[in-house]
């Protein structure tokens, strides 16, 4: 008979349990993350008091979570596992450009814009922007025909899904690039901003003494059939956060030249983006 004998017999007996799990994929990542928890568990011993917070929090997560946040995948961010994902799973090993999180804030179906079209329809003031690019395969040949999904925060630092003064999908757009590969919108400056702190997230970040503001940056999401999706962001070289992003999203090859140009006073972006051959696949909109 297999019965409890000490806390650490409970492990072998927790794992032959599951040994009758067809799915050898899913079998295989439960086992192992059973027996990291119960490591974790037995290494700290942990008490029936920090347990039952432990609970609270990942309950905590859940309620919090409805149509315009996400605070399950918040919790992923600010303890790096999202950055770390992403990173496993994007090594820039074949040439393509680096990946970075998809965020909270992502919305399927922005409208389809023209060349050069101002994603800005609500009017927020601001520094007017200019962002232009070129979208290539591994070999720097051009990618006629990709789609570049675009995103941002406004200069307050809300996306507008936050914000009752902006319009349905401003500051959202998605251009289709040219013979050449390229794609060329107009905008404003967008600002760092906080992640959402009124739930438990928040009250970790707070009991950890860091700060939950975010390095300004565009989102970028570039697709075509034939291409793995890749989904990056373009941080401002200036921001002083850079080294604290709360999400651990950063890294130098997702650093761009924010540059205000002195005779217009218009602030300029020019970025590249390498695309990888692979299937299409989107990620699942956080958001509606």
């Amino acid at each position: 008979m297999s019965l409890i004998t000490s806390p650490e017999s409970i492990l072998d007996i927790t794992v032959a349990a599951m040994q009758s799990t067809e799915d050898q994929r899913l079998k295989s990542l439960i086992v192992s993350l059973t027996k990291h928890l119960h490591q974790f568990v037995l290494e700290n011993q942990l008490t029936e008091l920090e347990f039952e917070r432990a609970l609270q929090f990942i309950v905590g997560i859940g309620q919090a979570t409805g149509a315009n946040t996400n605070e399950v995948v918040l919790a992923a961010d600010i303890l790096g596992v999202s950055s770390l994902v992403s990173t496993i799973n994007n090594l820039d090993l074949d040439g393509g450009s680096y990946a970075a999180l998809l965020g909270p804030f992502w919305r399927k179906n922005a409208p389809l814009c023209a060349w050069g079209e101002n994603i800005s329809r609500t009017d927020l003031g601001g520094q007017a922007m200019e962002v232009r690019g070129r979208i290539m395969d591994e070999f720097k040949r051009p990618v006629a025909g990709a789609i570049v999904d675009v995103w941002h925060s406004s200069p307050v630092g809300f996306y507008e899904n936050q914000d009752e003064h902006q319009e349905d999908m401003n500051l959202r757009g998605r251009f289709q690039t040219n013979a050449d590969g390229e794609f060329f919108f107009t905008s404003i400056r967008p600002a760092g901003y906080p992640v959402p702190t009124n739930g438990p997230c928040g009250e970790l970040l707070r009991a950890q003494k860091r700060h939950p503001n975010r390095p300004a940056h565009i989102h970028f999401m570039i697709s075509k059939p034939g291409y793995k999706v890749l989904i990056t962001q373009v941080f401002d070289s200036t921001d002083q956060n850079l080294e604290s992003d709360p999400v651990f999203g950063v890294s130098k090859q997702l650093v761009g030249e924010y540059l205000t140009d002195a005779a217009t006073g218009i602030c300029k972006l020019n970025h590249s983006f390498l695309l990888q051959a692979g299937e299409m696949v989107f990620p699942a909109p956080p958001i509606p």
